[in-house]
């Protein structure tokens, strides 16, 4: 007679098997990681692109109201001294860019600038604010738009 043997299932080929399900699980958590990462890559560029863009906005209204304000257009592009000639465009003292630089005292000093910039073209007080808020809409009306330089306010 004849007996039946057990087949010979090891404990080391059990475990092998989990180890591969589980790196099988493992593995399609990564790729929805991956899929994450590749979605906020791409958001990011959009991102990166429409402030791009804004940014050259602002750049082209700015060199146009300097432009109109009698000073270089050349100057909105260089650090610190576009703010220099932003200051004598306004008709404030040049120390005032040291102000720019202290954190929390520049976001002040530039509400003022900007009620003054719109004041020096001819705009009101809501003008000023929308230059403060939206920038990259307000300067380049300003720049582009029919209003004349008429020097810094009294």
């Amino acid at each position: 007679m004849k007996t039946l043997t057990r087949p010979n299932i090891s404990l080391l080929t059990v475990l092998a098997s989990l180890a591969t399900t589980s790196s099988l699980l493992a593995q399609s958590t990564t790729d929805y990681s991956n899929s994450a990462n590749a979605s906020a890559a791409v958001g990011g560029g959009v991102g990166g692109l429409v402030g791009l863009v804004l940014g050259v906005i602002c750049l082209i209204g700015a060199w146009k109201v300097f432009v109109k304000a009698g000073q270089p257009g050349w100057a909105c592009i260089i650090p610190i001294y576009n703010l220099y000639i932003l200051c004598k465009i306004v008709g404030r003292p040049g120390w005032w860019v040291l102000l720019m630089l202290i954190p929390l005292v520049n976001a002040i000093i530039f509400i003022i600038l900007s009620l003054d910039l719109a004041k020096s073209f001819g705009k009101g007080a809501g003008f000023g604010v929308g230059i403060w808020l939206l920038t990259f809409i307000f300067v380049p009306i300003l720049g582009f738009g029919s209003a004349t330089y008429q020097g810094p306010s009294a």
